[in-house]
């Protein structure tokens, strides 16, 4: 059964028949991809637009997806961040990492892939959802009193 509330992802790779695919394999999870073809062509979209994560190649025109994602970091620490990349050897990952990513998958891995995905969106929904509740900032007696009405015998 899909999700209610669809997930948005921006991939940013150039290759653009990788892109599709992503887009049609992710489709049934619940999340919507946009892509891009670069980190050029990526900032007006992440200045514009919320996203749930960040999926970036560590191979791009221009600026790589180490960069992209160090200025990524910088403008938004909290959204997830994973790395999925033919660039292989643990200095990538190692590199990947260090500029600020919560995972970095190897292409052609897409299982890996949609586990970390799924995984980290979850995460991150969990992570925004525990303060309402815990500390008290909502009070669930209050949003559903019916709920948490309780009769009495002198009711």
């Amino acid at each position: 059964m899909p999700p209610k509330t669809r997930s948005r992802l921006l991939y940013v790779d150039d290759d653009e028949d990788a892109s599709e695919m992503l887009r049609e394999l992710l489709r049934p999870y619940g999340i919507d991809v946009t892509c891009a073809q670069s980190a050029v062509a990526a900032w007006p979209i992440i200045k514009a637009k919320h996203f749930d994560l960040y999926l970036l190649d560590a191979w791009l025109p221009n600026l790589n997806g180490f960069q992209l994602c160090r200025e990524i970091r910088e403008f938004d620490s909290k959204t997830p961040t994973v790395f999925y990349s033919g660039a292989a050897y643990e200095a990538d990952r190692r590199q990947g990492i260090e500029a600020g990513a919560n995972a970095y998958v190897t292409k052609p891995d897409i299982e890996r892939l949609i586990e970390v995905i799924l995984d980290l969106i979850a995460d991150a929904r969990a992570k925004n959802l525990a303060p309402s509740w815990i500390g008290g900032a909502l009070d669930p007696v209050e949003l559903f009193p019916r709920f948490f009405a309780l009769k009495t015998a002198s009711n």
